[in-house]
């Protein structure tokens, strides 16, 4: 049996602003139905990847192809198979929800029914809502179904909760398990680390425009060879930890003098470096020196821009 095609493929891609890299030879897949996530600091090319495979922006180098298509040729066939929610994004303040979904919707040969999509993007009771009158995390669930109501194989989600309190989080969450469900592939940026955990089967670290580091995120952590093991000293009442490439000598040690003493160890816990550990790790720059100059404020704000 054939392998299937990857619905995201990227080989050594590249692109320059003038003078600074900001993507330097990356490469990743993102398999059909899978939920992959970009991270990394400002800066680091997360929007300026995801704008190329958008077909927003065009490369300098490297291969990139979405659904089998280029997406620098910009086809209408490519174009209707994907759906995009942007960080930020306008609505028109005078139409209701139901009339802005049935609108997006007439841009497409084949799209999702208007009151399912209403369901799915958990908007039934505000579907006579005025755009206007919608508050951010509900104006967010509105970018979902606007996105959705195409009938898209694949979405791009970018930083899709910022802004957002808890509980909104935690519903926009609900909606992105039900694209999986619904066999959507996701590409998804983000700066939270748990957003990453909990809706990620794969991530890719990226920094200074090359990923540094890419896998599930449950075992991004768990690959490193460092264990921190954590107890309750019995003469302090502090909590002491060390960090040991293997536990068993520690642990050993630490019931041995337990047993002896006729008491329990308290708080003892063994633990790998989390999915946060390794992204601050590999993302936290050096403090600079006072001697280094500072860049100027065009600089700082073409890399912000990226």
């Amino acid at each position: 049996m054939a392998a299937t095609v990857p619905a995201i493929l990227v080989r050594d891609l590249r692109k320059s602003y003038g003078g600074f890299q900001a993507v330097r030879g990356i490469d990743f897949e993102v398999a059909q139905g899978e939920v992959f996530g970009l991270l990394g600091p400002n800066g680091a090319g997360k929007t300026t990847t995801v704008e190329i495979l958008e077909g927003y922006r065009n490369r300098d180098g490297g291969i990139v192809s979405v659904l089998g298509h280029d997406p620098e040729r910009r086809l209408r066939d490519l174009r209707k198979r994907i759906g995009i929610v942007l960080q930020t994004s306008g609505m028109y303040r005078h139409v209701t929800v139901r009339e802005a979904l049935a609108h997006w919707a007439r841009f497409y040969p084949h799209p999702r029914d208007v009151d399912e999509v209403l369901s799915l993007a958990g908007l039934d009771e505000k579907r006579d809502a005025l755009a206007r009158t919608l508050s951010g995390g509900q104006m967010r669930r509105l970018d979902f179904g606007l996105a959705l109501v195409g009938d898209p194989e694949l979405i791009f989600l970018d930083e899709p909760t910022t802004g957002f309190d808890p509980a909104a989080r935690r519903a926009a969450w609900d909606v992105v398990r039900s694209l999986q469900e619904l066999g959507k592939t996701v590409l998804i940026t983000t700066h939270y680390l748990d957003e990453a955990q909990a809706l990620c089967d794969r991530v890719a670290i990226i920094k200074e425009g090359r990923i540094v580091a890419s896998g599930p995120p449950a075992e991004l952590g768990a690959s490193s060879s460092i264990y921190t093991v954590a107890w309750r000293s019995p003469e302090s009442g502090t909590i002491e930890s060390r960090q040991v490439d293997d536990p068993t000598a520690l642990l050993h040690q630490l019931t041995s003098a337990a047993l002896a003493r006729g008491e329990s160890i308290v708080d003892l816990s063994v633990t790998r470096p989390s999915l946060e550990d390794v992204y601050l790790e590999l993302t936290t720059e050096p403090v600079a020196d006072e001697s280094e100059a500072e860049p100027s404020e065009s600089e700082s704000q073409e890399v912000a821009d990226v």
